[in-house]
């Protein structure tokens, strides 16, 4: 039996511990998670993505290059992870195709129906998921592909643990600490599987492609 969900903060408004997470070495998630996109959706090569949950600005930048005629809005409710985002697409020279807005996807307004929606590692900090699927539905335009991927919640803290001894053994401990947290407020396949039948979303496809993450993909209609 699977363990209960444990909530954690919302935000990451700590400038130290969104600090060390920039700094933290996800090249292999992040690339592969642009990868996977270009995989799914190899004819998306022009438009407008929009980027929920974008932390401190690597995969939009790795969109940016990856889909040279796409432009981004990148969207995170921590003013620290926003500030080391701008920083980012500035030293990269892509700020002209970059937009930030630091509030939370919950209140987004005033962005332009999108042409695809992308979103990395948000929805286990989001207390209620369903508000998360709704404003991605609302967010795109009938058609328009969608990649969301996340954390597999263990089914105990003990395994929990393991992961992040197989994972971050040499990681900073306020790292580690915030991998395991995030470890237990993650969803578990059967959650995601819920949430997207009440959201009359069950035509995107989810697939667990390895033991700590799940992806969510396909055409909203």
């Amino acid at each position: 039996m699977t363990m209960d969900r444990t909530l954690e903060p919302e935000l990451m408004d700590d400038p130290e511990q969104a600090l060390v997470y920039a700094r933290a070495d996800f090249e292999q998630e992040n690339q592969g998670f642009v990868d996977r996109f270009r995989e799914y959706f190899p004819e998306f090569a022009l438009g407008h993505i929009l980027d929920l949950g974008c932390g401190p600005g690597d995969i939009p930048v790795r969109f940016a290059r990856a889909l040279p005629s796409c432009r981004v809005t990148a969207v995170d409710a921590s003013e620290p992870m926003i500030r080391l985002a701008e920083e980012t697409v500035r030293e990269a020279g892509l700020s002209t195709r970059i937009t930030f807005r630091c509030e939370r996807f919950q209140d987004l307004t005033g962005v332009s129906i999108v042409d695809a929606a992308i979103s990395n590692s948000l929805l286990h900090h989001v207390p209620n998921p369903l508000q998360f699927w709704h404003k991605l539905r609302l967010a795109v335009k009938p058609g328009s592909p969608v990649l969301v991927m996340d954390l597999l919640r263990p089914e105990s803290p003990e395994e929990a643990q393991a992961i992040v001894d197989r994972y971050a053994s040499g990681a900073p401990d306020i790292l580690r600490r915030d991998f395991y947290n995030s470890l237990l407020a993650a969803f578990t396949e059967d959650e995601i599987g819920a949430q997207l039948a009440r959201m009359n979303l069950t035509r995107l496809l989810i697939d667990v492609v390895d033991d700590r993450h799940w992806v969510v993909s396909g055409i909203i209609h």
